[in-house]
């Protein structure tokens, strides 16, 4: 398939509620979902803006602030934008309303079976699905650090929240010597073709060294095992090289915009 297949099955099957399964709320106002999470998150996404001008896209951005607004629970909100949408005056009417552009990420779609080959990785290297509470939280704390935050124990919490309500997610890690250095989880979409490979993180010393692509073929192989034709993934500049190596091809860029109370 070519990117514009892949951005068309990724738009039709993945930009609706099974983009969201941890959700515990989602209202509609008008094409937007407004999503609540636990841990005080809104996101907000769309399949797209409905072909709203401006003027009608600055009415939409306010009224799903006033939303999140009214419920002082909600200390965050990301808006995830898509660089293929029309969606004229969003950046003005978001940066207007408090929201912060986050870096751009590449949206990656590929085929899982081109993903899965044998990827040689240093001796002493060992790559296993993790499910135990301690495993859980090392592997949690590892990619806090890669991605340059505190060592959050309420990441760790919510991960091992959606392990506990056995939605599909699965996570992978790859250990040295009893310690985790890369990480990354799967989760199947239900009722679509796809899976997602999110929270890719390796040590920095452990880079390039074809561990992180063995980790994706890994969780390409379960994947396939449940039926799934696809692999996406939002990705940074420092995954999408690999990924594209991997056989994904780059279809479109997100942004989040975010918002705190």
């Amino acid at each position: 398939m070519d990117a514009t297949a892949l951005l068309r099955a990724y738009d039709d099957q993945l930009r609706t509620d099974a983009e969201t399964p941890s959700a515990i709320r989602v209202t509609r106002f008008g094409p937007l979902r407004l999503v609540e999470f636990s841990g005080g998150r809104g996101l907000i996404s769309y399949r797209d803006l409905d072909g709203a001008d401006a003027q009608r896209i600055g009415r939409l951005v306010a009224g799903a602030l006033a939303y999140y607004e009214a419920d002082a629970s909600i200390a965050r909100i990301e808006w995830k934008t898509r660089g293929h949408d029309e969606a004229p005056g969003l950046h003005d009417a978001l940066v207007a309303r408090g929201f912060v552009p986050d870096e751009a990420e590449s949206i990656m779609i590929g085929e899982a079976a081109a993903l899965v080959s044998d990827v040689p990785i240093p001796d002493g290297v060992t790559l296993r699905r993790v499910r135990e509470e301690h495993d859980v939280r090392a592997m949690c704390a590892m990619q806090d650090r890669v991605f340059g935050g505190e060592v959050s124990p309420e990441y760790a919490e919510a991960i091992l929240r959606r392990l506990a309500r056995g939605d599909g997610m699965e996570l992978w890690v790859a250990e040295a010597d009893g310690e985790i250095v890369s990480a990354g989880r799967l989760e199947p979409v239900a009722g679509t073709e796809f899976a997602g490979v999110w929270g890719g993180a390796t040590l920095e010393r452990w880079r390039g060294k074809g561990i992180y692509r063995a980790l994706t073929a890994a969780r390409a192989r379960s994947a396939l095992a449940l039926g799934k034709t696809y692999v996406h993934s939002d990705s940074t500049e420092y995954s999408r090289p690999i990924l594209e190596r991997s056989g994904l091809v780059k279809v479109s860029t997100t942004t989040p915009y975010v918002w705190r109370r």
